[in-house]
């Protein structure tokens, strides 16, 4: 087999490509527009307002994080702006991160010095 790809497949994943993208664009600009109109235009996490050339800062936040879950009613989703959305998606890559261990119950940092140790004692000699 030839490691030279013909212009007809470099053509052919080209229109695949382009059709998936274009698929992706209409699904979000559909379930957008009726978020939209269900929710007011405010940021679900921060509060903050969005009308006019803002309004393209708020997104549309899939609640279980599958964006083919698009009830009619929007109960999977909750308008974020760019900035809490970001944050929100970031909290799972930093929950991946630690897997089933949190940082307040398993990872314990070992100190070296314990400048309380004898804090009871000398607070006895002051009396």
């Amino acid at each position: 087999m030839s490691s030279k790809q013909t212009t007809s497949d470099r053509g052919s994943r080209s229109r695949i490509v382009d059709e998936a993208r274009q698929s992706r664009a209409d699904r979000e600009k559909g379930y957008r527009e009726r978020a939209l109109k269900i929710f007011p235009r405010i940021c679900a996490r921060c509060g903050r307002e969005f009308s006019g050339r803002k309004l393209r800062e708020l997104t549309v936040h899939h609640k279980d994080h599958d964006h083919d879950n698009n009830p009619p009613d929007g109960s999977n989703w909750e308008l974020l702006c760019l900035y809490c959305h970001d944050n929100e998606h970031s909290r799972d890559q930093v929950s991946d991160w630690y897997g089933e261990t949190t940082p307040d119950t398993d990872i314990k940092p070992e100190a070296l010095d314990n400048p309380f140790a004898d804090l009871a004692n000398l607070l006895k000699n002051k009396k």
